[in-house]
């Protein structure tokens, strides 16, 4: 049997009972290590699973999974992700292969940031499509994830947005001649994600584009969602920009039509309470 396990969001005993049991009883246990991060490490999960992880990053997921696989039709293997198995990055290849292999898959759920971006106050079901923002760099800025934005803006749904983690990445220079030589991790923050937005709102502006989303749009930073230490704030897009909210990992949120309850909750986690008499009061149902 093949065990996809949902880990949660905050540290090793988020895990359910369930996934628990599974992870006991597999021979081996695959943690992926590319798509989230927990607040704790491998060695705190190893101790409170009692069993050894070995890591799976997005070379092994995506060109070896055969050896994850390997003998799954005879023992029992875990692949442990963050959040929920099928949540932000699904899995589905994996199953697929597994299916054609004939081993059978069982999935265990958790969590995911899918569904505690509730813990702001935003109702889940006013969400439009959900947007990756990725880190630009000095020759590639592209804007594909703000048009998705500004969709479900003009729709009155709120967007969330997930930011890029670059984990096991390589330098153009020692991709190119061969060399496994990885960059140290980068996480996209809230500022950053915000002020490349601000970014393409001025870039528009320049073609002489009226923009849904402007500076004075209310949005929502979340940090470590499940943490201990989780931190949520609620401002204008421009405040989102310099708000500071510590560790990885970020997300953000770009709201639509807001609901008078929805607003009563995003004034608890405000920057500043003035923010709000602009924008968000001029969009509510």
């Amino acid at each position: 049997m093949l065990y996809l396990v949902g880990l949660g969001l905050g540290d090793a005993k988020d895990i359910t009972v369930k996934g628990l049991e599974a992870v006991r009883q597999c021979r081996r246990v695959y943690l992926e290590a590319y798509t989230s991060v927990l607040t704790v490490g491998k060695e705190a999960l190893e101790e409170f699973y009692g069993k050894e992880l070995i890591l799976a990053d997005r070379e092994t997921v995506e060109q070896e999974a055969d050896s994850i696989l390997k003998e799954a039709d005879v023992c029992d293997v875990a692949f442990l992700v963050v959040g929920d198995p099928f949540g932000a990055t699904t899995h589905s290849d994996l199953v697929l292969r597994a299916v054609k292999l004939g081993i059978p898959y069982k999935v265990i759920h958790n969590a995911s940031i899918m569904n505690a971006v509730g813990c702001c106050g935003l109702q889940l079901y006013n969400f439009g499509e959900t947007v990756s923002i990725v880190f630009w760099t000095d020759t590639w800025k592209p804007e594909s994830f703000f048009d998705k934005i500004e969709k479900n803006r003009h729709n009155g749904m709120h967007t969330l947005c997930l930011l890029d983690i670059k984990v096991k990445e390589q330098s153009l220079e020692n991709l190119m001649k061969g060399r496994k030589i990885y960059e140290p991790p980068r996480y996209m923050s809230v500022n950053q994600a915000a002020e490349q937005l601000l970014a393409v709102i001025q870039n528009r502006r320049l073609q002489g584009e009226e923009t849904e989303v402007t500076e004075n749009t209310i949005c929502v930073g979340l940090a470590r969602v499940g943490a201990p230490d989780q931190k949520i704030a609620s401002g204008t897009l421009y405040q989102m920009s310099t708000v500071e909210l510590g560790g990885p990992l970020h997300s953000l949120i770009v709201t639509g039509t807001t609901h008078p309850l929805e607003l009563e909750m995003l004034k608890i986690f405000s920057v500043d309470s003035s923010s709000f008499e602009n924008d968000a009061f001029q969009r509510t149902e």
